[in-house]
């Protein structure tokens, strides 16, 4: 069955969706969109270093990513004006890794596929290490549910209830930049923070408890690449993309019905 290279991207894409809208409901709830952002757009630079030492992608992409995001978490921590540091670090971090990809002897790729991904192109192994990462962030965020939502309302709270915020911070940061690392080759840098808040934000109208909301997201994710790669297959148009769009179409429809649901 995993002969079939439509079926192989199917399954990652599903892959994708139930790591990436659980954690995206809590990118939503701590106002972190920028965060997420540079944490992906670093991913390139971790592309470049793969290449550079003859490493696997994945390796290469997940070291960048913990990088930038610890580097981002200790920067916030000390007050800096945050969504300048973010800015800059996002966009530099893009640049520089584009730039270093021309000096790595010898590589010759197509950049559109880690801008944008490369979904159609998943191989077997490219499966394992989504799943293996998708359960690594599903894990992580089973394990500290109830901390990471305490810290996540109220600090002060936290504090109280005998938990640590910073520590709390810092699983965030590893399940963030675990599913940069899994995503890259699905959806691209410059995607990856959509498919993170897209469902997560889509599923908001409908939701009464958290845990609902991490579910309905997932769903939505998981409809959303489906539709996506339907919508490529029979319009010809990119895959990743295409899986945004459709996130993005449902978002419409649950905001304007929730809209419609408010006002009576």
């Amino acid at each position: 069955m995993l002969d079939d290279f439509l079926v192989r991207a199917a399954l990652a894409g599903l892959g994708l969706a139930l790591a990436a809208a659980p954690l995206g409901c809590f990118v939503s709830w701590r106002r972190m969109a920028n965060f997420g952002d540079a944490t992906a757009h670093a991913a390139i630079l971790g592309v470049a270093l793969s290449l550079a030492l003859s490493l696997p992608v994945f390796a290469g992409t997940l070291f960048v990513a913990l990088v930038m995001a610890v580097l981002v978490g200790a920067l916030s921590e000390r007050g800096l004006g945050i969504d300048t540091v973010l800015g800059v670090l996002a966009h530099g971090a893009l640049a520089i890794g584009l730039v270093a990809i021309t000096f790595v002897p010898g590589a010759r790729l197509d950049l559109s596929a880690y801008l944008f991904g490369d979904i159609l192109a998943v191989t077997k192994s490219d499966l394992a290490v989504i799943w293996g990462g998708a359960a690594l962030v599903l894990g992580l965020l089973i394990w500290r549910w109830q901390a990471l939502l305490t810290a996540t309302l109220s600090p002060d709270l936290a504090h109280a209830s005998g938990i640590d915020p910073r520590l709390e911070s810092r699983v965030l940061t590893v399940a963030l930049a675990l599913t940069v690392a899994v995503a890259i080759k699905v959806v691209g840098v410059l995607l990856i923070g959509a498919m993170l808040l897209i469902p997560a934000a889509a599923a908001r109208p409908f939701a009464r408890t958290p845990e609902a909301m991490a579910l309905l997201a997932a769903g939505i994710g998981g409809i959303s690449a489906l539709a996506g790669l339907e919508g490529a297959l029979i319009f010809d148009t990119p895959a990743g993309p295409s899986m945004v769009c459709a996130a993005t179409l449902i978002f419409a429809v649950t905001a304007s019905l929730g809209a419609m649901r408010a006002r009576r």
